[in-house]
């Protein structure tokens, strides 16, 4: 059986680390996680959802006890697992590249087109 205190620690531990690692927001486990969306593979969700499960089951007493302590850790574990492979300060460098790019890339087909045009009319 799991201790419920260390179960609530080690969900709000997990909870910052989501805000922190992929800034993820929201009141409870499940909306963070939803939040997160696809920004976590698929297997972290997984893990997730069986935490949240379990975190559902935590306030009735005989139910409580039907949650699988092996399982809830194994997810716990995934979950940290990957959160530590996640570097927030180069997911935002990633995001920012990407947005420039794209402006570097319009901007490209833009002078082409207009080199094109003054080449059609003569001017070139």
């Amino acid at each position: 059986m799991i201790d419920r205190n260390a179960f609530d620690t080690r969900i709000t531990e997990l909870e910052a680390r989501l805000r922190e690692k992929v800034g993820a927001r929201g009141r409870t486990l499940a909306a963070k996680l939803r939040h997160a969306g696809r920004r976590l593979p698929g297997w972290v969700q997984k893990s997730g959802a069986v935490l949240t499960r379990a975190q559902a089951k935590e306030g009735h007493p005989k139910v409580w006890r039907q949650v699988d302590a092996t399982e809830t850790e194994r997810a716990f574990e995934r979950i940290h697992a990957h959160l530590d492979t996640i570097d927030p300060v180069d997911r935002r460098r990633g995001i920012i590249l990407g947005i420039l790019g794209g402006i570097v890339f319009n901007i490209l087909i833009v002078l082409a087109f207009f080199l094109a045009v003054l080449k059609w009319q003569g001017f070139i």
